[in-house]
């Protein structure tokens, strides 16, 4: 077995209304840095995962994103998976 890490990206998607985000918007105005603009506020998820290959490790992590990680219904994911020397 192998180690890997994997880092993941859990957005919120473009459909979905960020009220986080657009307070964050909001308060680059006031921070003299109005060209900020449309903040979008997700969550990054660093794991380790042992497999056997880059694949079935890349498997593993989608497969703990779709039934834990991410919320499918209102978030959508990336991740990158690299090995662990």
């Amino acid at each position: 077995m192998k180690k890997f890490q994997a880092e993941i990206d859990v957005m919120p998607k473009k459909e979905i209304l960020d009220p986080q985000g657009k307070a964050i918007t909001g308060s680059m105005k006031n921070l003299g840095l109005p060209e900020i603009q449309n903040v979008r506020i997700g969550k990054h998820i660093s794991l380790e995962v042992e497999a056997d290959n880059e694949e079935s490790a890349q498997i593993k992590v989608d497969q703990a994103c779709r039934k834990l990680l991410a919320n499918l219904i209102m978030e959508s994911y990336s991740f990158r998976v690299v090995e662990v020397l």
